[in-house]
């Protein structure tokens, strides 16, 4: 079995994978999950790419995960019995004309999954690691995050799924209705806090100094090790070609890592023979990574996050940053900023396509938007967006946005419904007025 490890970012220190840890003991820097390259390379580039073929025809347990279906890459330690799958990953690749002022763009669903987001790729694996701590006799009382949605949702689900006590940190009332709905219905201890996402975290790594109580944000680099497979996804999608560009939208920045971490394993074992580059897109008011983009990184920048459409990312002080700086830089990457209102047309113009895109997607769309405008990037470049999640958790953005009342928004695609008398020649008027 290939072997895994702890290995912090900043030193290099290591550390065995069993032990619950966050971060150094030596310089406080965040941990990365490390696997035995050299061993993985007894599998040629074209060896991998029929397994995972293969698997991802496979009913067989627990291949009809797409993590579980790249479990060597993953999450080797761990027992078949003890992984907790949801069905994640295998999420359509879709291809959309005429976006973004693109002849085509390419928008990878990840929101199309069992909680309705990208965090369960993640989830899977830090609840199935904690269920091997478990058996092994490690004491684990409970798993616990901060969330502004659909990370609560995701935990809340896979901890019911294993029977582990699940905690939320909330920020009361900066999360939509749907994503409250998910954690209290799947058991979890819910704690609304009158503070912001930054202020949830803060307090859970405090509580999960206590060791029975797993920590189960980004910070935690099992959850990076799932996430990563959304990268693998869409170059096999593609035919194992590799895209020009992937747009992705950032918050607390543990995707922007992932995604590098799932390209790079593939270049490093001979799948791809080039990487593309990553477009980080954040919401003009939570853009602390954006600010530190515009020093060139030269120092880490924090806001305070001000309320924004894409609520999901509204987050002033990124735990992930030196891992997000570390991929942006090996990937040629950059970082761009949407308003409100570009987000949230962005967001109308995609469902006007056939698709049901929440805000964050929406913030990723307008960048895109934007970036083409100026020329960075090109008609001729394939663009593959990262979808963070479903439109149906962000009903409340949808309905307001059609009914022109969204602050600083100009809905210039708003399609509300029309009322009408059931009078037959009224609704024909009505209608040939539409159509005409």
């Amino acid at each position: 079995m290939p072997q895994t490890w702890f290995e912090c970012i900043r030193c290099g220190r290591k550390y065995p994978i069993s032990e619950v840890k966050y971060r150094c003991e030596s310089c406080g820097g965040l941990l990365d999950v490390e696997h035995d390259v050299d061993a993985l390379k007894s599998r040629s580039g074209a060896e991998w790419k029929d397994l995972f073929a293969r698997r991802s025809r496979m009913s067989k347990w627990p291949y009809q995960s797409g993590v579980w279906a790249k479990k060597e890459w993953v999450a080797p330690q761990i027992d078949d019995e003890n992984i907790v799958s949801l069905g994640e990953g295998y999420t359509p690749l879709l291809r959309v004309k005429d976006l973004a002022s693109l002849p085509e763009v390419w928008v990878k669903e990840c929101g199309i999954s069992h909680t309705g987001s990208f965090k369960d790729l993640g989830m899977t694996v830090l609840v199935s690691h904690v269920k091997q701590l478990i058996s092994d006799g490690t004491q684990i009382r409970a798993v616990a995050c901060a969330s502004t949605g659909d990370t609560s949702a995701a935990l809340a689900a896979y901890a019911a799924a294993a029977r582990i006590p699940a905690i939320i940190f909330l920020p009361r009332g900066k999360i939509s209705t749907a994503q409250l709905a998910q954690p209290i219905a799947h058991g979890a201890i819910v704690l609304g806090l009158e503070t912001d996402f930054d202020g949830c975290m803060k307090i859970v790594q405090e509580i999960t100094e206590d060791k029975s109580i797993y920590l189960a944000n980004s910070m935690n680099a099992l959850r990076i090790e799932g996430q990563k497979t959304v990268g693998i996804e869409i170059v096999q999608q593609l035919g194992w070609e590799v895209p020009d560009w992937i747009v992705i939208p950032a918050g607390n920045l543990g995707n922007i890592s992932a995604l590098g971490r799932g390209l790079t394993m593939m270049h490093e074992l001979g799948l791809i023979d080039r990487l593309p580059r990553i477009v980080a897109a954040q919401a003009e008011n939570a853009n602390p990574l954006y600010q530190s983009f515009l020093t060139n990184f030269d120092e880490q920048r924090t806001v305070m996050a001000r309320t924004t459409l894409a609520s999901a990312i509204q987050i002033g002080s990124p735990v992930s940053y030196e891992r997000a700086v570390k991929a942006l830089r090996a990937f040629d990457g950059i970082v761009e900023q949407a308003s409100e209102d570009e987000l949230a047309n962005a967001a109308a113009l995609a469902d006007r396509a056939g698709l049901y895109a929440c805000p964050q997607t929406g913030v990723a769309l307008a960048v895109l938007e934007k970036l083409v405008a100026r020329g960075t990037i090109k008609r001729s470049d394939r663009v593959v967006v990262i979808s963070t999640a479903h439109g149906l958790k962000f009903t409340d953005f949808k309905v307001d946005y059609h009914q022109k009342a969204l602050s600083g928004v100009v809905s210039r695609y708003a399609n509300p419904p029309v009322y009408l008398p059931a009078d037959i020649d009224t609704v024909r008027k009505r209608i040939d007025a539409e159509l005409a």
